[in-house]
């Protein structure tokens, strides 16, 4: 799966120009989606409410074209090899996002894990995982999860 997330990836994080020192707010969108996609994907399970919910959270989001969503969701969907490394899309993370963005993004995969009602022990990993590669303290990991647990909470009672 990841392969081709990498060649998707590729065709749309190229930098403008080669000058350029930072990749476009489209661009680093594109980068935590295939994050995400990750994330939905991490328990082998990737129901059509995974489905709808990851397209309502890239929608939200990140303001992506229908066709950029379809695209990232029909190869999470359609793709069931894993691979190992996260670090192509990590390693843009870090290098052109700042730690809010960071946070953002670590938030934005707790309600990925959190989309389907069930917080599987591999989708804890990979959000581990990546923000151990993207170095944000534990603290902020923590706080990540905290802020989406509450927001679902608040949800449910409205």
């Amino acid at each position: 799966m990841l392969s081709k997330l990498s060649r998707f990836i590729e065709r749309h994080l190229q930098p403008a120009g080669d000058a350029s020192p930072t990749l476009s707010d489209h661009q680093k969108q594109l980068a935590v989606a295939a994050l995400l996609v990750e994330v939905a994907m991490a328990d082998h399970q990737f129901s059509e409410v995974e489905v709808d919910n990851l397209g309502v959270i890239l929608e939200r989001k990140f303001s992506l074209s229908i066709d950029e969503l379809a695209e990232l969701i029909s190869l999470a969907k359609n793709e069931t090899n894993r691979a190992t490394s996260l670090h192509q899309f990590t390693q843009l993370i870090n290098q052109y996002c700042s730690s809010e963005e960071k946070f953002n993004l670590l938030k934005a995969m707790w309600e990925m894990a959190y989309a389907d009602g069930d917080l599987d022990k591999y989708e804890d990993y990979i959000i581990r995982k990546v923000a151990d590669l993207i170095y944000v303290p534990h603290t902020e990991f923590i706080r990540a999860k905290s802020v989406v647990k509450a927001s679902l909470l608040t949800a449910d009672n409205l």
